[in-house]
């Protein structure tokens, strides 16, 4: 019997290019009380949409067992702001996640009672990770350091050329003529090659590593 939604139901958005695997989190999660799964999407583009006037409190995202490009949307939440309880396949996912900003990692093969505890944790903002996966995610993170993980492209160092004079996304995919998901990839890419936990971050360590001028 389905459980009718409450106002003070925790809201979820279920993210999975699966569609078997969509519809079974959201089963799993119908059947927890004190949830309600009000959308489900296939990737980056669904985060921070919801239903209606209830957007999405909190996302469970399970990358599947290619998490690749799952993965390189991952990093669209930063700019989202929504917490991330991701689902991994394999340990060295785990890492990657981390970094990308999951705040919460967990095995696919979580229960039910699982996934509630660790999103309703995630969602009042603590890191949640299975014990088995800790050691990978947190030993590989990126430490803050004035030197770049990757060197940038050169329209990587065109965004981050905008970035530095303020101009939101949507100014600089104008700017650029490139969709606003597109520049998203490429702030995104930016932070992680600048070990960059911000845009603000990220323009100071470029200033300092000689990338934009003063």
């Amino acid at each position: 019997m389905a459980l009718s939604p409450s106002p003070t139901d925790l809201r979820v958005l279920v993210v999975a290019r699966d569609p078997l695997a969509r519809a079974g989190l959201a089963a799993l999660l119908g059947g927890q009380p004190g949830f309600d799964v009000v959308g489900q999407g296939v990737g980056g583009d669904e985060i921070g949409q919801g239903a209606g006037a209830f957007p999405p409190e909190v996302v469970l995202w399970d990358l599947g067992w290619e998490p690749q490009g799952a993965l390189e949307e991952l990093a669209v939440v930063r700019e989202e702001g929504l917490p991330v309880l991701a689902l991994v396949s394999e340990a060295s996912s785990a890492s990657h996640a981390w970094t990308l900003g999951a705040r919460g990692i967990l095995r696919r093969d979580a229960d039910a009672s699982t996934l509630a505890a660790a999103l309703g944790a995630v969602a009042q903002g603590l890191a949640v990770l299975d014990p088995e996966l800790a050691v990978e995610a947190l030993a590989t993170r990126p430490q803050p350091a004035e030197s770049l993980v990757e060197e940038l492209t050169p329209r990587e160092r065109q965004v981050l050329a905008l970035l530095a004079e303020g101009l939101t996304n949507k100014a600089i995919a104008e700017r650029l003529r490139v969709s606003e998901h597109t520049v998203k990839f490429h702030v995104n890419a930016i932070l992680g090659k600048l070990a960059a936990q911000s845009r603000t971050e990220a323009v100071v360590r470029a200033t300092r590593l000689g990338l934009l001028s003063v």
